[in-house]
């Protein structure tokens, strides 16, 4: 009796080990078995770049990269495991690989919030910032930028069941959350006249859509990728209106002058659209929210 009860504790033991040999890798984004996989990056050896920010990080072993982590399917860090995930998390790992940093080992992430982007950037907090981060001249009197890699929309957050809110037009003496130092808040206020809403500035957007769901506010405004994330995480009580009103074209922040690495990055971003990366990782992070794909913008050499 002992002897089968080894055989059959061998046998279970055997099946997993293959299963485990060729098993298909799960994507962190989806607790769906059949979300599809996230792509893999090669590593580039012996990368030559004539950039100081670049041969800091080489030098400690280690490239620092600033994130979003309340972001679902663009920049989240999962509660549990710490680790980020999500679109923009691969686009900084396929960066990293073609800088010859491991994206699994030699990336350290910090969450940066969207009022200091342009200090940790320019201070060296950060060698690059890959979260949302919408490309416009104001910010690139402090910073430069790569990219962009992705073209969002503004656009509203409101309840499931609120039927008035129906664009833009009509959150005239309603009250409007937004991120503190976010493009999206800035078109609200700036634009008082024009749109005639309250606004609430928040650090961060889970703050405000709590403050939606528990009807503190009326709507939440910001990029239309980063509302969908959140609707698809509780498709009951919250609805993305649809109707964008701005143009948001996401780039990776770098320190103003390095053009050698914001060439570099450029070139990674065109390299991975090229070979079918892009897509994949788009598919298996963001196209899960339910966001159709779109061909990338097409990136701005300057």
């Amino acid at each position: 009796m002992r002897l089968r009860q080894y055989s059959v504790v061998a046998a279970v033991a055997t099946v997993l080990a293959l299963t485990a040999a060729c098993g298909t890798k799960k994507n962190p984004n989806s607790a769906d078995e059949n979300a599809p996989d996230l792509p893999t990056y090669k590593v580039a050896e012996n990368v030559d770049i004539d950039s100081a920010v670049l041969k800091a990080a080489q030098k400690r072993g280690k490239l620092v990269i600033g994130s979003k982590s309340d972001q679902p399917y663009l920049g989240f860090q999962d509660p549990g495991s710490k680790k980020y995930q999500g679109f923009d998390v691969e686009i900084a790992k396929m960066i990293a690989a073609d800088l010859g940093f491991d994206p699994e080992k030699d990336i350290e992430w910090k969450t940066i919030d969207s009022s200091i982007r342009e200090t940790a950037v320019s201070k060296g907090q950060v060698d690059l910032m890959i979260g949302t981060y919408t490309i416009n001249d104001e910010r690139k009197k402090q910073i430069d930028f790569a990219g962009p890699y992705y073209m969002a929309g503004q656009d509203l957050l409101v309840r499931k069941d609120d039927k008035d809110i129906k664009g833009p037009d009509s959150i005239k003496g309603k009250t409007v959350c937004s991120i503190k130092g976010s493009t999206p808040l800035r078109n609200i206020t700036e634009n008082k006249a024009k749109y005639g809403a309250k606004t609430v500035e928040l650090g961060k957007y889970t703050d405000c859509v709590k403050q939606l769901i528990d009807g503190q506010v009326d709507a939440m405004t910001t990029d239309d990728a980063i509302l969908k994330g959140y609707a698809a995480q509780q498709p009951a009580k919250l609805r993305v209106v649809g109707e964008t009103f701005s143009d948001e074209p996401y780039g990776v922040g770098v320190k103003k002058g390095d053009k050698a690495l914001r060439d570099a990055v450029s070139d990674a971003i065109q390299a991975h659209i090229d070979n079918g990366d892009y897509k994949k990782a788009y598919e298996a992070t963001l196209g899960l929210s339910g966001s159709e794909y779109v061909d990338p913008p097409k990136l701005d050499r300057y």
